[in-house]
Formats: C-alpha cells, structure tokens, sequence
C-alpha cells in the first residue's frame, strides 16, 4: 500500500503537531475515504474534519472526488474571526 501526505493548516496543525501527517492510500481513494483515514490516524482531528474543506492539487474538492496517488492535498480547517 502507498501513502499520500497531507499538509496541514491553522488549527489542524495544531491539533496534529504537524504541518504534514501521512495516510495509507489504496487505488479508487476519494475524499472522504481520506477524511475517515485522517481520524482514524490522529482522533485529535476528527471533530474538525467535517467542518475543513481538502485540497485536492490546489483545487476545492468534494468528499466523492478520487485522489491520484501524486496528488497534492491539504486540509483547511474553518477560519473564525472578524
């Protein structure tokens, strides 16, 4: 099995204590296959999964979007303030 990386930002780096974590990807990977991966690997981000848009090669992607094995992805917490 290959693994992708994840940059992370705000405060999912936070919560990681990390800018980049690894997840195991397997062929036909979606978003939300990587968000359930995500929490599995580091619990202190699930909350906030749900409410983080994923960057798929700089691009906003939906949770039904695959993910090649190269892809570059983030995850972008909400951002609060006025």
């Amino acid at each position: 099995m290959n693994h992708v990386t994840v940059q992370l930002f705000a405060r999912a780096r936070d919560l990681a204590g990390s800018d980049r974590v690894t997840v195991e990807w397997s062929p036909g990977m979606t978003v939300a296959d990587l968000r359930h991966s995500l929490g599995e690997a580091y619990p202190r981000l699930k909350a906030l999964l749900e409410h983080s848009a994923v960057a798929v090669d700089n691009e906003y992607a939906d949770d039904f979007v695959p993910l090649p094995p190269d892809a570059e992805l983030a995850l972008l917490p909400p951002v609060s303030g006025g």
